[in-house]
């Protein structure tokens, strides 16, 4: 594949990402419109368990085994690619397997400690998809080893829309129904199933079809399986570790939170609740991160190759670039969530219960796109390792944080502490990474983007101070979100424009990988 042609594909790539987690994202207001607060508290205390699950079991393999055939082909060794595909494949049996019968045979153990039995179905079901995703992981990184990026994209996107599509079908007929929440949070998760399998079954025809497959040259043995499994586990554990930040964080606030509100006298029926205020805060958070986990994917190997090449300056200019695009884009978001939680939360989720929470996880948003980023960068540097030791120390912060502090302020304290771990994690990420490869860290222009973002705020904010937003209907809310969005926007570009952080150029032309592109087209 020409340089060219690869360009164009990670852009699919990186495209394709960013709608899918957009998909991921914004379906929870939809399902919370329909089936409750008491079913988006069940699915939003379910879900991080599952997706742990998940990236432990695959998130690094595709980027091992990419890596692998990548590496294989570079040295004409062709008959080493399909001893990595079988030997991925057997590591996904194994680890889907095992982590569907840890989940199945512990459920019930699972479900009290996330809060009741009332989780139990639904955590069961979903675990389902554990039997199937290991081996779309497998196909995505077979494709990507050969500078493929297609079949993965489509298949992101086709596994997001069909896992939707259901799980907004399937809860307005079983509410129709009237079944119970525990029914209804358990039939939403088939919905997951259906989509990995969907996904799966195109994966593999593309595969018989594909004029990548290759044939052993020798008779494949356990040896062959045990060299090969230590080469994928030793790259693959690192980068799902690294990579596990946010679901592993919404993990331990399924573990902790229900604890702590349970220790305040909370009912099981209340924590369910409560947790579908919190998830709102969740669903919020993750619409605002969706840039920065979309870029992360093709920036960690783009920064690699630029390190294997000795080309720090190269390093330095992508560390620093992607450091500014997410400080532009990340801070207004901040912003505009905290300035517009009123509105917000009553055309988003009909009500304004929980109004505090809403702010105060909006406001983490900043530091947790930059904790994302900052962690693919890390991982971009051949620091995965670190990275992971990293992540571990905030989940002991945030499950003592959690604990704490929602014994003086309640559920509000489970947000408050979101906003210091993603605080802490960004700090020492960018600590880290400036020791190893020294960057600019731009003090200026962040304190001309905070000002931009705080106008912005207070402009677009301030009245909502003197309305009662509660005597609104969802309509008139929606429509003051709609234009408060477009003036916020306007009056934060032109101060943009006018602090010179941004020109007139970069609006009009900016693209990603540009100079990438370009450089390829020469």
């Amino acid at each position: 594949m020409s340089s060219s042609s690869f360009v164009k594909s990670t852009l699919l790539l990186t495209t394709a990402t960013l709608l899918s987690k957009i998909l991921g994202s914004i379906f929870r207001i939809p399902l919370q419109n329909i089936a409750g607060d008491h079913v988006l508290g069940i699915f939003s205390l379910v879900y991080p368990v599952y997706m742990v699950a998940l990236t432990l079991s695959v998130a690094g393999i595709p980027i091992a085994i990419s890596k692998l055939i990548a590496d294989a082909r570079a040295q004409n060794q062709f008959s080493q690619i399909k001893e990595i595909y079988v030997t991925a494949s057997i590591l996904a049996f194994l680890f889907g397997l095992s982590s569907f019968l840890v989940i199945y045979g512990f459920s019930s153990t699972i479900a009290e400690i996330l809060g009741g039995q009332s989780t139990r179905l639904a955590l069961i079901i979903v675990a389902a998809t554990l039997l199937i995703a290991p081996y779309m992981a497998v196909y995505r990184g077979y494709f990507q080893g050969f500078e493929d990026m297609k079949p993965t994209a489509i298949s992101q996107v086709m596994e997001q829309f069909v896992r939707v599509g259901l799980i907004l079908l399937i809860a307005y007929y079983l509410v129709q129904q009237k079944f119970s929440d525990e029914v209804v949070t358990g039939g939403v998760m088939i919905g997951s199933v259906v989509g990995a399998f969907i996904s799966l079954v195109y994966l593999k025809a593309k595969y018989i079809r594909s004029s990548f497959k290759q044939t052993l040259s020798r008779k494949y043995t356990f040896h062959s399986f045990t060299s090969r499994s230590k080469h994928i586990l030793k790259l693959s554990i690192p980068i799902a570790i690294g990579t596990i930040t946010m679901a592993l964080i919404n993990f331990i606030d399924s573990i902790t939170i229900p604890y702590g509100l349970r220790n305040i006298g909370t009912s099981e029926t209340n924590i369910n609740y409560l947790y579908g205020i919190y998830g709102r805060g969740l669903s919020v958070v993750q619409m605002a991160t969706v840039f920065s986990t979309s870029v992360v994917l093709p920036l960690i190997p783009l920064i690699t190759s630029k390190l294997s090449e000795g080309d720090t300056t190269q390093v330095r200019a992508i560390t620093e670039k992607t450091y500014r695009v997410t400080h532009i884009l990340s801070w207004p978001a901040a912003a505009g969530l905290l300035a517009l939680t009123l509105p917000m939360n009553l055309a988003l989720f009909t009500d304004l219960e929980g109004n505090w929470i809403l702010a105060i996880i909006g406001c983490s948003s900043v530091f947790t796109s930059l904790t994302i980023l900052s962690t693919g960068i890390l991982q971009g540097l051949n620091l995965a390792k670190q990275a992971a030791m990293i992540v571990v120390i905030g989940v002991f912060i945030k499950a003592a944080t959690n604990i704490y502090l929602i014994q003086l302020l309640g559920l509000a304290g489970a947000a408050v502490s979101t906003l210091v771990v993603y605080i802490i994690l960004f700090i020492i990420n960018t600590w880290y990474i400036y020791k190893h490869q020294p960057f600019r860290l731009m003090k200026k222009m962040i304190v001309k983007i905070n000002l931009a973002s705080l106008f912005m705020a207070v402009v677009i904010g301030a009245p909502t101070l003197f309305i009662s937003v509660a005597d609104w209907t969802r309509i008139q809310a929606l429509v003051y979100l709609t234009i408060a969005i477009v003036v916020g926007v306007g009056i934060y570009i032109a101060l943009l424009l006018l602090m010179k952080v941004i020109n007139v150029f970069e609006i009009l032309q900016y693209t990603p990988y540009r100079q990438q592109k370009g450089r390829a087209n020469k």
